[in-house]
């Protein structure tokens, strides 16, 4: 059968650009993903699972994690290094075509430029051809569209940093324009810097992103390899696809599907693989692109590489998650230390600070007392300390007469409710009259 009959039973099919996108296969599955994570990222803050508190550092299930939680801490950097080691050595790009929401907000906005401005004005990887704007698109209605949608894309996703250093209640008393005192109008100014960040990249920057300043493509050059998971392409039906070139068509970052390179622009979307299985299974045959494992140019797939590449970085991610769940089992909710207080150079300490962090965003009360030293010697501004949340609070302890000269050791012991107790050891010392 030559050439010309097979693509003559190959129907002519008009598609618009979005088309494999919502249709089965893989789109649908990669559209799912990519609304997972947008929503994954939202979640995150809200549900207390990652935060920043600049004024203490991290938050972790509604902990606040200092550097001195050492298990935690190096338990979860250990993990994600480990994590992205195995995705870069064996998934490779696969991050970057479904789950990455630069990529996934890039080619939203791509979509969004061509409705209006036609398919010349899109932001591509191809840095040598300029943006044209069709002619028969080139109204002013179509601008201030296309400007207004950017622009309450940017103030939605504006809102998403916030919720990371920023508890949920603050952002949504700011969202609600509701009176809280927290509100502050510095945070206003916070909002619009955000919103000016993500119009920028929404309009101007999109795929460049990926291109020069993505940490995660640059980290691939150490780690991914020709058996690194790639589209492939079946030479032996080149036949089939002679004058065809959907896939290029469908392809959001320009490049030909069926001559893919070690290290290139693919991000491993499938839309090449999905537009062309569309044309193909009409006629109950396969599509000519699929993925794969293994060396480029060997027909068959294994999954051997996959493992060899993986397995030297499975026991840093298992010690990671051990360390981390070790540090969680183990998490202590307060800290408690003792100070002097500040005294003239040559005066007599008769003051104490006994400072105690509450570390979880939540309901405490803890009691304080003091042991090695008579009752009457020393008197406390509070014996308990109530928390309504995640707080430092100083309770004071004074001196209440000498004691006799010499070093008086005695112990500041802190007890919860819930069971928690720790101490400090202070070493008072005692001048002669």
């Amino acid at each position: 059968m030559s050439a010309n009959e097979i693509l003559q039973k190959i129907p002519i099919v008009v598609q618009s650009p979005n088309a494999t996108k919502h249709g089965g296969g893989l789109g649908k599955t990669r559209l799912a993903v990519q609304i997972a994570s947008l929503v994954a990222i939202v979640l995150i803050p809200i549900l207390g699972i990652f935060r920043i508190d600049v004024s203490a550092g991290f938050v972790v299930l509604g902990r606040q994690i200092w550097f001195s939680d050492f298990y935690i801490v190096f338990g979860s950097w250990l993990t994600l290094a480990s994590s992205l080691i195995m995705f870069y050595s064996t998934l490779g790009t696969a991050f970057c075509g479904w789950v990455c929401p630069q990529n996934t907000l890039s080619a939203w906005a791509n979509n969004l430029t061509f409705k209006y401005l036609g398919k010349r004005a899109a932001v591509n990887w191809d840095a040598d051809s300029s943006a044209k704007v069709a002619n028969a698109k080139n109204k002013l209605s179509n601008w201030l569209m296309l400007g207004a949608k950017l622009l309450l894309v940017s103030m939605a996703i504006a809102i998403v940093p916030m919720l990371y250093f920023y508890p949920p209640d603050v952002v949504w008393s700011f969202v609600s324009f509701s009176a809280d005192e927290r509100v502050t109008k510095s945070l206003y100014l916070i909002f619009s810097v955000f919103v000016f960040i993500a119009l920028v990249n929404l309009a101007v920057i999109r795929y460049y992103m990926c291109r020069y300043m993505c940490v995660y493509r640059i980290w691939q050059f150490l780690f991914k390899s020709r058996q690194t998971l790639h589209v492939v392409y079946d030479e032996t039906r080149a036949d089939d696809c002679l004058k065809c070139n959907y896939c290029e068509t469908v392809c959001p970052v320009d490049i030909n599907p069926r001559n893919t390179a070690v290290y290139d622009s693919c991000t491993n979307c499938g839309e090449c693989i999905t537009a062309c299985s569309t044309i193909h299974k009409k006629h109950d045959t396969s599509g000519l692109l699929s993925y794969k494992f293994g060396e480029r140019g060997l027909v068959s797939s294994s999954l051997s590489s996959l493992a060899s590449r993986a397995i030297w970085a499975l026991p840093a991610f298992l010690l990671g998650i051990s360390m981390f769940g070790w540090g969680l089992w183990n998490y202590q909710a307060y800290d408690v230390s003792v100070y002097r207080s500040e005294v003239w150079q040559g005066d007599h300490v008769s003051d104490y600070r006994i400072s105690i962090a509450h570390k979880i965003y939540e309901l405490g009360q803890v009691g304080i007392e003091v042991e090695g030293l008579p009752p009457e010697a020393y008197t406390l501004s509070e014996d308990e300390a109530h928390f309504t949340t995640a707080e430092r609070k100083d309770i004071n302890m004074h001196i209440n007469k000498p004691l006799s000269p010499g070093l008086h050791p005695f112990l500041v012991r802190v007890r919860s409710k819930d069971g928690w107790e720790d101490s400090f050891t202070v070493q008072h010392f005692a001048e002669k009259k």
